[in-house]
């Protein structure tokens, strides 16, 4: 009887050796972060007339998601998911927001500065500036769940903290490729934001930051500067305003995020946070 226990200790079943396969925690953790977002709009669009789908079902889908991401966390990592404690969480959303929002604003600053951007007047504030929120909510959520959470996560355990860094900020930049007027210099940016969002994880060992961060650059960008995000045009935000001259400063039909600008803006905030997330573990 010994002898077979430890036969089975030291040879795993073949769907234990699949479930401890980096790939594979990967692969399930998208999944099971991911499902309810086709499930949830492809069922509103069909069961609810277009009127009454505002906010709600982007806001259902967060909340799926949120337990999705932890179902994974609990049954294949077999961990608490101490990334999402809400102890602190608070202050750590708030450096996100922060974060995200100032470097938007720096980055038309700058292009204002070199006569990139052309400030055109402000458009009266309305409740309808809020709706998008919920959907960028959503997707700064799953993103950040599911690149930093499981990719970065598992590669971090499996290789190491500057093999997760550039492998998960590859993928994020790489998973932008389908969007409209993507560039070599927009994979570098979001590259770049990537790693950024990577050494915030780092730093906090928690998503809040990153979150906070990856929502209000969107947010600021659609909403506040009525700007392009990531190749989908955004309609009339706070600012009227208008990018124009050298695609390269621009970023042209990707918008700001394909701006050598933005660029060079988010690659000092990452280099920043590289610091100090690196020095954390020293």
């Amino acid at each position: 009887m010994e002898n077979t226990l430890n036969m089975a200790t030291k040879h795993p079943s073949l769907a234990a050796r699949l479930m401890a396969h980096p790939v594979v925690r990967i692969v399930l953790g998208i999944v099971l972060t991911f499902a309810a977002v086709p499930l949830i709009m492809i069922a509103a669009s069909r069961l609810v007339e277009k009127p009454y789908r505002i906010m709600w079902p982007q806001l259902l889908t967060a909340v799926l998601v949120w337990f999705g991401y932890r179902f994974y966390v609990r049954r294949i990592e077999k961990r608490q998911p101490t990334e999402l404690a809400t102890r602190g969480m608070a202050r750590e959303l708030g450096t996100g927001l922060l974060l995200g929002a100032g470097l938007v604003a720096l980055t038309f600053a700058v292009l204002a500065v070199l006569g990139a951007y052309r400030f055109g007047g402000v458009n009266a504030p309305n409740m309808m500036m809020l709706v998008p929120l919920a959907e960028l909510v959503l997707v700064g959520m799953a993103e950040e769940m599911i690149f930093r959470g499981v990719i970065f996560g598992v590669t971090e355990r499996s290789l190491g903290s500057k093999a997760a860094v550039v492998i998960s900020a590859l993928v994020f930049s790489l998973a932008h490729l389908p969007n409209d007027g993507v560039s070599v210099l927009a994979v570098a940016v979001i590259a770049a934001y990537g790693v950024m969002q990577a050494a915030l994880y780092m730093k906090t060992r928690r998503l809040w930051a990153c979150i906070g961060s990856h929502v209000a650059w969107n947010y600021c960008l659609s909403q506040m500067f009525s700007s392009t995000v990531s190749g989908h045009v955004a309609g009339n935000g706070l600012l009227r305003g208008e990018l124009v001259g050298n695609a390269v400063l621009t970023g042209g039909v990707f918008g700001v995020e394909g701006s050598l600008i933005a660029l060079l803006l988010i690659a000092a905030a990452a280099a920043f946070w590289l610091r100090r997330a690196f020095a954390g573990q020293a």
